[in-house]
């Protein structure tokens, strides 16, 4: 009876008891939501009351007869700066062969005079044509805009080579990811420690704690850092060029991939362990025939999703000098060539889009 009356009191407090945990957790996450979305000036409205600036921003605005006539103006002034840029040029080669040096004033009016000479001789229909090419740019500039991108055989040749190199920097930097990520990953997992340090005893105890929580905490200081600040760091290191970018890549992702892969090997059927284990197989052969075969599937996929990664993150990396199509994308944008910035970019999506139909072939191949 008085075992009844216990289980009577305790029942009904424990769902009420769950009850106001929960409610304390939603509203805590309900603060949290609410406190970050009026700190991070969410407003989606903005979006639609900008939309003018948007259409403008992608497709270029719409230029008066002022701007006009300005871009007109410039460009007929283009042969004679082109020509004076070319004299100076010359007599400053010719100045410095001298032993009668020459001021910067006297030499700016000397070079103005040749300039005017050489105008004067200059044919028309070329004149014309420098003036007309000129005024082209000036428009295309001042209406600015993504679209339509550029499509100059040439500079697509360009950017083709450029984007080699970054799939070629995210290729080295995931292999060099992953074959540092699976042995290491063997240390960092509970289980696999166990068959390379057996043992009951503290000594081994400590060693395993000691060695997964070391490993652990390596791999998260190489993921902790983004591979923008690691670019950053190699490009002082070694110098601007692609294999800042590989490095870079290689130890953020191989902070990823080794955490992944350590979780993967923890999660793993303990049977087919034992049964290798009761046949006589030692620590290397156990892993290689039991723990590895049932992981592959995961290694592989995360390691082809990573690699996908990097292609883009690779872009990214031409930014800080770390070679790819990210510097050349880095310096139109610089210019205001938001054209030809279009055209890297869309080349860049095309390209993770072909890899990304790869990889799906060959993940289907291994799981």
């Amino acid at each position: 009876m008085h075992a009844e009356l216990t289980l009577q009191s305790v029942t009904p407090r424990t769902p009420l008891r769950r009850r106001v945990v929960l409610g304390l957790l939603a509203a805590i996450a309900a603060a949290i939501l609410v406190t970050s979305y009026v700190s991070t000036g969410i407003n989606p409205f903005q979006l639609y009351n900008k939309r003018e600036n948007a259409f403008h921003y992608l497709f270029g605005r719409q230029l008066s007869e002022m701007d006009m006539a300005e871009a007109r103006r410039q460009a007929e002034r283009m042969p004679e700066i082109m020509l004076q840029s070319q004299a100076m040029q010359e007599l400053r080669k010719e100045n410095a062969a001298s032993t009668q040096k020459m001021g910067g004033y006297e030499l700016q009016k000397k070079a103005e005079a040749l300039a005017e000479k050489r105008l004067k001789q200059m044919p028309a229909a070329e004149r014309q044509q420098l003036v007309d090419s000129e005024y082209e740019r000036q428009v295309d500039e001042r209406r600015g805009g993504y679209f339509p991108p550029d499509m100059h055989k040439e500079n697509l040749v360009m950017y083709g080579e450029a984007l080699l190199e970054t799939v070629a920097i995210a290729i080295w930097g995931t292999l060099f990811a992953f074959i540092a990520a699976v042995p290491v990953s063997v240390f960092a997992a509970r289980n696999t420690l166990g068959l390379l340090v057996s043992g009951e005893d503290r000594v081994s105890a400590a060693i395993r704690w000691f060695c997964q929580f070391g490993v652990r905490r390596f791999l998260d200081f190489c993921r902790g850092f983004n591979e923008f600040v690691m670019a950053l760091i190699f490009v002082a290191v070694i110098g601007l060029g692609p294999f800042a970018g590989v490095m870079s890549l290689a130890i953020h992702t191989f902070g990823i991939l080794g955490k992944v892969f350590s979780e993967g090997i923890e999660a793993i059927e303990p049977g087919q362990v034992e049964a290798v284990e009761a046949s006589g197989a030692g620590p290397a052969q156990i892993i290689s025939f039991s723990v590895l075969p049932q992981i592959m599937p995961l290694i592989v996929s995360y390691t082809l999703l990573r690699f996908e990664s990097n292609v883009r993150s690779a872009t990214i990396l031409g930014f800080v000098g770390a070679g790819g199509i990210g510097f050349l994308i880095f310096d139109k944008i610089n210019g205001y060539l938001y054209r030809e910035v279009s055209t890297m970019m869309i080349m860049v999506i095309l390209c993770v889009t072909l890899i990304d139909y790869g990889c799906g072939i060959l993940r289907k191949r291994f799981t």
